[in-house]
C-alpha cells in the first residue's frame, strides 16, 4: 500500500480488547483518542479481541475494526492476539502504530523490520502484581528492557512511570495520560434500582487483585464505625482465592455489585456516593480514579505517587486499615468538608481532558510517521542501584500547551525528565473497573 502523502495518517492502534470500551484504561484510550484522530481526517485502525459469536462491526465511530481471536488463557491472551495483530499490520501497513502493553514487546521487531515506526505505551509496573506469578513478573521485567530498545518512542501515563524508565533505563518517555470524563451530578434515578440514596453510601470499584488493595480498603471500613454501606463494584475472573479473602473481610455494612457494565448506573454511582476508595497502587494513572474526580467525587486514596500526582490536595490518604477507619468516620463526620474535597476534585479533573490527550497522540504519530524520533534507542539494561520509580508526593507538573487537534505537530518531541518536561532533538524527521 502506497505511502500516505496527504498529511493524514494511517494509524494501527494495536494490543487491546478494541472497541467499543467495556473493559479497562486501554480500551477507553483507544475509544476516546482514535474516535478523535479520525474526526480530525486520519484513517485509525483499531485491532479487537474478538471471541465466539461476540458482534463484529466494521466500523465504530469513525475507526476501523479489525476483529481477530486471542488463545483463552490469561498468560497467553494478550500475546497470542497482538501477534495475529501485527501479522495483519505487515500486510496491511500503516504510517504510525501504537502498541498497548510492553507485554507486547517480543512483537515489535517486526514491525520495526517492516519499517512501521512504533510507539510502546508500556502500561504500569506490571511486575509487582502478584497475580502473575515468579515467571510471570521475570516476564514483565524483561519486556519492559525489550520495550525500551525496539520501540521508536515510549508513552507513559504518569509521572512516576516516566521517572521509573528514567531511573532505571535512562529512557525518555512520551508523557501523555488519559482524559478524566466529566460526569454532571444531579441524575440519580438508577440508584433505587441497586437500594442505594444520594450520598448514602461509601464506593470501590476495582479488579479483585492485592495490588488494589480492595481487601485493606474493606478490613479497614469493617473496623469504622460508618453508617453509611460500603458497596464494592468489581470482580476478578482469575482471583477466586482473593475474592474470598475479601468478602471473609466484610460485615453486613458491606454490599457487593459485581462487575457493573451499565455506564450509567456506574456514573451515577460516582457521582453520588458519599466517599470514593480508590486502592489501586502500580498502574500509573488510573482511569477509575479520573471518573471518580470526573464526577466531584470526594476521594481516599492508597497513598502512592501515582494516586497524589492525580489528586493533589484534594484527595485523602491511606495505607493501612486503620487509616480507612480513620479517614471514613471523619467523612462521615463532617459532610462539609467531603463537599469541599468533591468539589476540588473537580478541580482536579480539568488538568485530565481527552481533547489534548489525543492532541498529543497525534503530534506523537505525526513525529513518527516523519521519523523523527531518535534514530539510537537505550540498550535497555537496567542501571542497578539506581532507584526506581518515587513513592513520595508527585512533583507538580507545569500545564501543558493547548493545540487543537488537527493543527501542525511536527514539534520536537518532548521528554518527561524529573519535575521538568523538556524538548529533545531529534536528529531528522493512550471502565472503569481497572
Amino acid at each position: 500500500m502506497a505511502r500516505n502523502t496527504s498529511g493524514k495518517l494511517r494509524i494501527a492502534l494495536v494490543g487491546t480488547r478494541g472497541v467499543p470500551a467495556r473493559y479497562g484504561g486501554f480500551e477507553t484510550a483507544v475509544e476516546e483518542v482514535g474516535r478523535r484522530l479520525a474526526d480530525a481526517g486520519h484513517e485509525v485502525v483499531v485491532y479487537c479481541r474478538t471471541a465466539g459469536d461476540e458482534p463484529r462491526p466494521p466500523t465504530h465511530l469513525g475507526m476501523r475494526l479489525v476483529h481477530l481471536p486471542a488463545l483463552r488463557r490469561r498468560s497467553l491472551e494478550t500475546l497470542s492476539h497482538t501477534g495475529l495483530s501485527v501479522a495483519h499490520l505487515l500486510a496491511h501497513r500503516a504510517d504510525a502504530a501504537v502498541v498497548f502493553n510492553a507485554a507486547n514487546a517480543p512483537w515489535l521487531p517486526l514491525l520495526r523490520a517492516a519499517g512501521i515506526p512504533v510507539a510502546t505505551h508500556v502500561d504500569g509496573l506490571e511486575w509487582k502484581r502478584a497475580k502473575w506469578g515468579g515467571a510471570g513478573q521475570r516476564y514483565y521485567r524483561v519486556v519492559e528492557a525489550l520495550s525500551v530498545r525496539w520501540s521508536d518512542a515510549l508513552i507513559a501515563d504518569a509521572q512516576g512511570i516516566a521517572d521509573y524508565y528514567r531511573d532505571e533505563f535512562a529512557a525518555p518517555t512520551e508523557q501523555i495520560a488519559y482524559g478524566a470524563p466529566k460526569i454532571a451530578g444531579g441524575a440519580s434515578d438508577k440508584l433505587a434500582d441497586v437500594g442505594l440514596t444520594p450520598r448514602g453510601f461509601h464506593l470501590v470499584v476495582a479488579r479483585f487483585e492485592p495490588e488494589n488493595h480492595v481487601h485493606v480498603i474493606v478490613d479497614g471500613y469493617r473496623r469504622s464505625g460508618a453508617t453509611l454501606p460500603l458497596v464494592v463494584v468489581g470482580s476478578a475472573p482469575y482471583a477466586d482465592q482473593y475474592t474470598r479473602q475479601v468478602r471473609e473481610l466484610a460485615d453486613d455494612r458491606v454490599r457487593f455489585l459485581g462487575g457493573v457494565w451499565d455506564q450509567e448506573l456506574l456514573d451515577q454511582l460516582y457521582a453520588n456516593c458519599a466517599t470514593y476508595l480508590h486502592g489501586h497502587s502500580v498502574g500509573g494513572t488510573n482511569p477509575s480514579l479520573l471518573r471518580a474526580i470526573g464526577a466531584g467525587a470526594a476521594t481516599i486514596a492508597f497513598d502512592v505517587a501515582f494516586n497524589r500526582e492525580v489528586l493533589r490536595t484534594s484527595g485523602r490518604y491511606f495505607s493501612t486499615p486503620d487509616d480507612v477507619a480513620v479517614e471514613v468516620t471523619a467523612a462521615e463526620a463532617d459532610p462539609a468538608a467531603v463537599r469541599r474535597d468533591g468539589n476540588s476534585a473537580r478541580v482536579m479533573a480539568a488538568r485530565y481532558d481527552w481533547d489534548d490527550v489525543a492532541t498529543r497522540y497525534e503530534a506523537l504519530c505525526t513525529r513518527l510517521a516523519a521519523r523523527q524520533f531518535p534514530r539510537t534507542r537505550p540498550s535497555g539494561r537496567r542501571r542497578y542501584g539506581v532507584p526506581t520509580a518515587r513513592t513520595e508526593q508527585a512533583p507538580v507538573l507545569p500545564p501543558a500547551p493547548r493545540r487543537r487537534l488537527g493543527e501542525p505537530a511536527l514539534a520536537p518531541l518532548r521528554v518527561a525528565v524529573g519535575a521538568d518536561v523538556l524538548p529533545v532533538e531529534a536528529p531528522t524527521a493512550r471502565a472503569a473497573q481497572s
